[in-house]
């Protein structure tokens, strides 16, 4: 589906609706992170699609656009030592919780990318498999959480350089495998993750 035929909503009568999405689910290393973004009714730009339709490039042209001309938007993570207690579909799910929590202002509806879960106080929610493809709100989220990850992983990468976060963000590419090989796994691992925890 094109970028421009992505819609923030189909309803008659506009409603404060909050798309949520995450990033970071597949990684190795740190946070599982999540954005929640209201959009004024109709909004919409001619690059907003799916972040990981996008360019690094055209993701860092839309943050400063979709940060300024929402009508709220939030961020928030859950740490690699909360994902391991709780699983990362859980982590998952309390980053777009909290995410929510920090929003300027209460959604009358929620719509998440995929296809799990959990009610977040009494406020109807909608999950939408490709979501992030398909609603302005969530693709919007899918680029805030991105950028913002991408961000966070970039300045850890300084902390820790061996595994070559600045360019990896974390994910399971096999230079980031053969770094946890060869120093083993740092405190942001997860080590509860295939791919980590055989090296504890």
């Amino acid at each position: 589906m094109p970028p421009h035929s992505l819609l923030p909503s189909a309803s008659t009568f506009f409603v404060l609706e909050a798309g949520c999405d995450e990033a970071g689910r597949g990684c190795l290393a740190g946070p599982v992170v999540a954005a929640a973004v209201i959009l004024p009714d109709g909004w919409t730009h001619p690059l907003l699609n799916d972040s990981k339709q996008l360019t690094e490039r055209q993701r860092s042209l839309l943050r400063p656009v979709i940060e300024a001309e929402a009508v709220a938007w939030s961020v928030a993570e859950v740490s690699a030592g909360e994902i391991d207690r709780i699983n990362i579909l859980q982590a998952s799910i309390l980053a777009m919780h909290r995410a929510l929590d920090r929003l300027s202002v209460t959604p009358g509806a929620i719509v998440v990318d995929g296809n799990r879960f959990s009610p977040y106080r009494d406020i109807p929610f909608s999950t939408i498999v490709k979501g992030d493809s398909r609603l302005g709100n969530i693709a919007a989220a899918s680029i805030l959480a991105k950028t913002h990850r991408d961000e966070l992983m970039t300045s850890l990468a300084a902390l820790y350089p061996v595994y070559g976060w600045d360019i990896n963000k974390a994910y399971p590419t096999a230079a980031h495998r053969e770094a946890i090989l060869r120093y083993g796994p740092s405190p942001l691992h997860r080590m509860t993750f295939k791919g980590v925890k055989e090296y504890l």
